[in-house]
């Protein structure tokens, strides 16, 4: 009979689970029909599929480069960040996900289709995955009904939780999330059956097996996942940090008890031994410490995480030993661990800069370019004011809920001292905090307020009975057959309302908002496509192998680039969609890389880039921006300019913010709805004006060479704030919502004319849009005159830009009553022929 108890409990057990593993299923699947209802905004043709946001675009282009090299992928990439290229800061497991799977499915040889469309679908599926462990955390902490409802809540979690697990929106941060909380689980239940097994370093000492075997396990899947997490996200350590915090409260805990933690050593240990022995063969030496980019510091953090658990369970045996309070624990714990950073200040300041300055960068409040960094800026705060919109946006009721049951749960750890518990508070905590500094974080925090709220309605339906119905049913349920009956007997109707109390209260709104923000997916417009394929195919190749690998050059090196190759000046936000879809190489992209501008003070150096470009006063300051970008003073930084009206209007703030320059682009002014803030002179004046609002009409190196359809938008605004209120007369309409400018050497039209004339050339230019706009300079003469103009007025050449905007006809040169025309070739345009009228 004994021989059979253990074999009937596990059957016992799993007919009990059976219907709750049928309903986290179900959620899982309302969970991916959420993130894939949008679908129509990403599957825009049977020739194109648009990825949302910017870095799914740049995650795609690494996954064709993986395919075409596999199983290797890029560490260095060129095409991006003209003439610098960038290191791959991405993790490579994401992207080895994608390839992998598509390599199955296509038998080892996939087709476009085949990979972009599994690439849409992968954020979806790996959204829906966390439900799961999400359901076992919430079991572990409160029972089968807080992981049910945890599940329930992280399915329909709104805001960055959604958008990023979306489909279409192919980044790692739904991998981060995945991974982030199968890591937290694992090391979760090592913890539980640890300390429930009781085990201990004497254990290891008489080779008990039988006693360390689930532990261990857990703990060493805890560390296959803590290193997955890893090489998805670099930045991975700082749930490292999380874990060595939980243990040093519960090992405080655990010692003011008088209970042994050796249980925490063992599997801490464990995890982190895993964890870097996995890591260890990404590791990039060259890239040094102090970076999160796969250096030593992944090593070195797990080191010090296996330090940290070492001391700490020496720490309880040697003071156990000489018999100290218990309250010294805390005490000696701190001290020695300000001792620690003052003695790493000394022998290793590169490696105390990382310590004290990761915390500020991951808590603090941005300043400067860095806050208009969307996802970079604090979820409380919102053009410096302090606002919780974006908090209803991410989490609905939730977020309160959440504050809520971490007090419940402090006063529960306090009391029962359950591990689980107290990883769950301290976890919650900390990305509480890093949400203050970066709202990226949310997508972590929907997955703490998923559990937390799910926590705090348990209690609420176990005062209404479920906590009694749910032990009975764990009592006398012995099959399948016996829960229909169970249920009818037993279910009552407070049951009933209580649980549909919870759903409308807590679980309701979330989804609501979930279904609000589900219904498109972001990313590139019709006017961007449009115009970078157009680029794709109307500019001259750069002579480089897109789906190349190529090697990092020597460090403080440039690479070594063909002459063929030219940069793509354009804001940040946009250089992985120039790059994936235009196949050019932008000089700055959504790292952050190529802005330019200043950092810390106004009194730096303005360093070239697009912010410095496009808000420079003139052209020639421009121009110098430009040349700037490149080391080689015979080169350019680009070759081509595009413009959006969005870099014209609301983010031409942030350019501005970037050079910590912001004074007089905007001013007040009255007018019949009050103060308003409208563009100033020195806004008109930026070369980002000239180019967007102008038309680039008078600029001597710049010609507009593509514009893409209309939009409806602020321009007209703009133009009649210039007209009112400067003596304009432009066209209060709407333009291309994208424009691309050609950078060239310009052909020198000179003559001569009477002195003290004023002499003006112009052209009337066509657009790719039927549109048409004056393009003229003019000048003094004195006696004779001198113009660089951009356009070639007999069209394009072979191998050179195809250019579909241009004038009508040939160039006028008026003064007094006389009018004579004169024609440019491309070759003089390009060349920088003089041509003699």
């Amino acid at each position: 009979m004994e021989n059979n108890k253990p074999d009937r409990d596990i059957k016992s057990q799993i007919k009990n689970s059976w219907p709750y593993m049928v309903l986290i299923s179900f959620i899982a699947l309302v969970a991916f029909y959420i993130r894939i209802r949008p679908s129509e905004s990403v599957f825009i043709s049977e020739d194109f599929i648009r990825f949302g946001g910017n870095d799914p675009w740049y995650h795609m282009r690494m996954v064709y480069t993986l395919l075409e090299n596999y199983p290797r992928g890029m560490f260095y990439n060129p095409l991006t960040n003209y003439p610098s290229g960038s290191y791959i800061h991405f993790g490579p497991l994401f992207d080895q996900m994608i390839a992998f799977v598509v390599m199955i499915i296509g038998a080892g040889s996939p087709g476009t289709e085949l990979v972009n469309t599994f690439g849409a679908y992968f954020p979806a599926i790996l959204g829906a995955l966390t439900v799961i462990p999400v359901y076992f955390i919430g079991k572990y902490v409160g029972g089968h009904k807080t992981g049910i409802i945890a599940a329930l809540l992280i399915a329909v979690a709104p805001g960055q939780f959604l958008s990023r697990s979306i489909i279409g929106f192919t980044d790692h941060h739904a991998a981060e999330t995945l991974f982030s909380t199968l890591f937290m689980m694992f090391f979760m239940l090592s913890a539980i059956k640890a300390k429930e097994k009781e085990i201990g370093f004497i254990d290891l000492k008489s080779k008990d097996w039988k006693k360390l075997k689930s532990p261990f396990i857990l703990a060493a899947i805890a560390g296959v996942m803590y290193a997955a997490f890893q090489l998805i996200w670099p930045g991975a350590p700082l749930f490292g940090l999380i874990i060595v915090i939980f243990a040093a409260v519960q090992y405080t805990i655990d010692h003011l008890n008088n209970r042994s933690t050796d249980y925490l050593g063992m599997i801490g240990i464990t995890t982190f031994l895993i964890g870097m022995i996995l890591i260890a063969p990404f590791i990039h030496p060259e890239m040094g410490v102090s970076t999160f980019f796969y250096s030593w510091f992944h090593v070195i953090s797990a080191i010090a995480a296996i330090g940290a658990f070492v001391f700490m369970s020496l720490l309880h045996k040697e003071l156990n030993r000489r018999k100290f309070k218990p309250y010294m624990y805390p005490i000696v714990l701190v001290s020695l661990l300000l001792v620690g950073l003052i003695f790493t200040r000394i022998v290793a300041p590169s490696i105390y800069s990382l310590a004290i300055d990761t915390p500020a960068i991951i808590f603090g409040i941005k300043t400067g370019g860095a806050a208009t960094i969307a996802e970079a800026s604090s979820i409380f705060y919102s053009g410096g004011n302090f606002t919780l919109q974006n908090v209803w946006y991410n989490f609905a009721v939730g977020f309160y809920l959440s504050i809520i049951a971490m007090l419940m749960l402090a006063y529960s750890v306090a009391r029962k001292h359950r591990p689980q518990e107290t990883l769950l508070l301290v976890w919650s905590f900390f990305i509480l905090l890093a949400i203050y500094g970066q709202n990226r974080f949310a997508y972590y925090y929907s997955v703490n307020v998923a559990i937390l709220s799910a926590y705090f309605a348990s209690k609420i339906l176990n005062i209404s009975g479920w906590e009694d119905l749910e032990n009975a049913y764990n009592r006398k349920i012995q099959s399948i057959s016996e829960i229909g009956p169970f249920l009818k007997n037993n279910l009552k109707i407070h049951h009933i309302l209580s649980l549909a109390l919870i759903l409308l209260i807590v679980v309701y709104p979330g989804y609501s908002l979930a279904m609000q923000q589900s219904q498109g997916t972001g990313g590139p417009n019709g006017y961007w496509i449009e115009s970078l394929l157009w680029m794709n195919e109307s500019t001259p190749d750069p002579g480089m192998d897109f789906y190349a690998i190529y090697e990092a050059p020597e460090k403080g090196e440039i690479f070594d680039y063909p002459d063929s190759v030219y940069g793509v000046m354009s804001w940040w936000d946009y250089g992985h969609w120039i790059e994936t879809i235009g196949h050019r190489i932008p000089n700055a992209n959504p790292f952050q890389a190529g802005i330019g501008g200043r950092r810390n003070s106004i009194e730096e150096e303005n360093q070239p880039g697009a912010s410095t470009f496009f808000t420079a006063q003139s052209e020639e300051e421009a121009t110098a921006v430009l040349e700037a970008v490149h080391p080689d003073p015979d080169k350019a930084g680009a070759r081509y300019v595009v413009s959006d009206v969005e870099m014209a209007t609301g983010k031409f703030y942030a350019m501005s913010a970037w050079t910590l320059d912001t004074d007089g682009y905007y001013q007040s002014v009255q007018t019949n709805a009050g103060y308003q803030y409208v563009p100033g002179e020195r806004y008109f004046n930026s070369m980002e004006a000239k180019l967007h609002i102008f038309d680039g009409t008078g600029l001597q190196q710049y010609r507009m060479v593509h514009e893409s359809p209309i939009g409806n938008t602020q321009e007209p605004g703009y133009k009649n704030v210039y007209n009112v209120l400067y003596g304009g007369s432009l066209a209060e309409i709407n333009t291309g919502y994208v424009k691309i400018f050609e950078y060239v050497e310009g052909a020198q039209v000179t003559g001569t004319a009477p002195e003290g004339e004023t002499v003006t050339i112009s052209s009337t230019i066509r657009t790719s849009q039927g549109r048409t706009f004056i393009y003229s300079q003019s000048e003094t003469s004195d006696g004779t005159y001198s113009f660089t103009v951009p356009y070639s007025t007999e069209g394009p050449i072979s191998g050179e830009t195809q250019f579909d905007t241009a004038p009508t006809g040939p160039y006028t040169i008026s003064y007094g009553g006389t009018q004579e025309e004169v024609s440019v070739s491309e070759t003089d345009v390009l060349e920088g022929n003089v041509i003699e009228v």
